[in-house]
């Protein structure tokens, strides 16, 4: 096994190989004990299936926010215990590498954070690579070129807004309002107008929902009522779920506007043609893309496999060291 291609992202962490694509794509969620916590008892969709069910003394923990480090230990314990599931029985005697995606506004401290914990999770060598850069080239495109991409990234902690050309970004904006902020619009929207509260996982999937639905099709919550305390099942309207999310979208909208403001005549002209790129989870929300093509007029592509992309831009990164190298800071 030659390395990892990693995207430890809010959301999820999706780590691939060379020889064996996507091996891993689970929560980026960890369960600890109060007591300890710097040591993982699960991880990924173990520690999912606890969220809104933990006993006393264990308590989640997210190490990775908006893309980088929020506590070292905790996320050395975190990357330590992925890359054993990415690897269980080592095939070599050597330790891997590692080419991990970070946001292309990520600070010098917050790579240098990437670096260490990758050494200290048991990578050999760690390169770091843009985001976006990564998910362009796991869509296909060469980063190399003399032409404009336009790459919108709408992960679970930020959005960001990156044009690239020729190795190098021309422009770069981001913003707060994400997937998360997306989940929590909806929670608050379900208890003012239908009083019902729901937990994090159900409003994440009624997210979810509005992306496999049709308009005039209906999803069904489950949760508590506000007044009474008792359980309580909910049928929506995916309308509705599209109406509490629309303030986050508009957020977006005003980022992409920034980054376009500060492009030259030539590269509009590129986006023109070849359209925007939107990646990350929240491109497949159901009128996000629509909403992009009828504020700015430019076409918008959605990845095939937009929350993979990103780890596979990565995993091809070990076969294009050009690409890290032209994009390293």
């Amino acid at each position: 096994m030659r390395g990892f291609g990693i995207d430890l992202g809010t959301a999820n962490t999706v780590v691939g190989t060379p020889e064996d694509g996507i091996v891993v794509n689970e929560p980026s969620l960890m369960m600890v004990r109060t007591k300890d916590p710097h040591r993982a008892l699960a991880i990924g969709q173990d520690a999912s299936a606890l969220v809104d069910r933990t006993p006393v003394g264990i308590t989640p923990v997210r190490p990775i926010r908006n893309g980088v480090i929020v506590d070292l230990e905790s996320a050395r314990a975190y990357v330590s215990a992925v890359i054993k599931r990415a690897a269980p029985a080592r095939r070599n005697v050597l330790r891997p590498t590692g080419v991990i995606a970070i946001p292309a506004g990520a600070t010098p401290l917050e790579r240098r954070a990437l670096l260490e914990v990758g050494h200290e999770a048991g990578l050999r060598k760690v390169a770091l690579i843009p985001e976006p850069v990564a998910g362009a080239l796991g869509c296909g495109i060469n980063p190399l070129e003399p032409r404009t991409h336009l790459i919108v990234d709408i992960g679970g902690g930020t959005s960001e807004v990156t044009a690239i050309c020729f190795g190098g970004v021309l422009s770069h904006r981001s913003c707060r309002m994400a997937g998360e902020d997306l989940t929590r619009a909806i929670h608050r929207y379900l208890r003012a107008k239908h009083e019902i509260i729901v937990g994090e996982l159900t409003a994440e999937r009624a997210k979810v929902g509005t992306t496999e639905t049709t308009d005039g099709q209906t999803l069904v919550v489950e949760g508590r009522d506000a007044a009474t305390g008792r359980a309580r099942l909910l049928t929506l309207e995916t309308d509705e779920i599209m109406d509490a999310v629309k303030p986050a979208m508009t957020g977006i909208a005003q980022t992409l506007a920034a980054c376009l403001d500060d492009l030259p005549p030539r590269a509009i002209s590129d986006i023109m043609a070849e359209g925007i790129l939107a990646i990350g989870g929240g491109s497949i929300l159901r009128g996000m893309s629509q909403m992009i093509e009828e504020s700015f007029g430019l076409p918008v592509k959605t990845a095939e496999r937009p929350l993979t992309c990103v780890a596979e831009g990565a995993t091809a990164c070990m076969d294009h060291p050009e690409v890290v190298a032209a994009f390293a800071s």
